[in-house]
């Protein structure tokens, strides 16, 4: 009998892992990369939200009546800040696009149990998570930027002559657009969260809906002292500062705006990556 001779020989990886299979940080991000544009929803939600946020803004130019506006301002209207309004009117709807399909990046694999193959090639867990985020957040800005920069001059056609025409090289207007792209972003990134830590696309679709249209409406109901205080904090109110070309004396400023709505992305991530450590999937 004749005994083989399995021992390792020279050049063999046997008992290495070989680093063409080692899980990085650039690698779980191209997986999630392709996973996010390998899905129709992906490429249909992101066209629906353009497509929104570049027609209600043409929409509402078209139908604007500057004599009518004039009126009903009083003696000192606010051309500028109405004219970034009507060229982000579709950011309500678009925000909701953008939120319900950074809630299916997530929740959507706990729905169909492919979050168990994610998690068991990743198994530091974290990097999936922050991966989503990246990817989404990234995308939906470069989408929404793409939009806001051709509604703009869009609408501006529609509104040449009136007290509202604007130009990018005005005070605030650039800052206003960016602002926008960020704002939807970040209603992404918030988006992915939720559904990361509920772990439902029904129930996360269900709070990002709450947080961004409802609780906002339900909080002006509260002591006038109380909404002064609570109301500008509130998602959708910072996201509102981020855009507006000037604030009221209520409101927060663009900067604080951005720094407001990053802080509630942040603790929702936070939550999330608290549940992903720490409960199986």
């Amino acid at each position: 009998m004749t005994v083989t001779d399995i021992s390792p020989r020279a050049g063999s990886t046997s008992g290495r892992t070989d680093p063409g299979w080692r899980v990085t940080a650039f690698r779980v991000l191209r997986s999630e990369w392709i996973k996010f544009w390998t899905l129709r929803s992906s490429w249909i939600t992101l066209g629906v939200a353009a497509v929104v946020l570049i027609g209600f803004g043409f929409i509402a130019s078209a139908v604007y009546d500057p004599s009518a506006a004039e009126a009903a301002s009083g003696p000192r209207p606010k051309p500028a800040a109405d004219g970034i309004a009507l060229a982000l009117a579709g950011a309500t709807l678009a925000q909701l696009a953008i939120g319900v399909l950074g809630v299916l990046v997530s929740a959507g694999e706990y729905s169909t149990g492919m979050i168990r193959s994610t998690l068991a090639a990743v198994p530091r867990r974290l990097p999936v998570l922050w991966s989503k985020s990246l990817v989404f957040g990234m995308t939906a800005f470069v989408v929404s930027a793409v939009a806001v920069v051709i509604a703009f001059p869009l609408v501006m056609t529609q509104l040449t002559g009136t007290p509202m025409e604007l130009s990018l090289s005005d005070d605030g207007v650039l800052r206003s657009l960016a602002g926008a792209a960020g704002y939807l972003a970040l209603v992404g990134v918030l988006g992915v969260a939720l559904g990361s830590l509920l772990r439902s696309v029904a129930g996360g679709i269900a709070v990002l809906v709450a947080g961004l249209l409802i609780i906002p409406g339900l909080a002006m109901l509260l002591p006038e002292a109380w909404a002064d205080t609570v109301v500008p904090y509130l998602p959708s109110n910072a996201g509102n500062a981020m855009m507006s070309l000037t604030q009221d004396a209520d409101s927060l400023s663009a900067g604080a705006g951005f720094v407001t709505l990053t802080g509630w992305a942040l603790v929702a991530l936070a939550a999330a990556a608290v549940r992903l450590v720490r409960s199986d999937a």
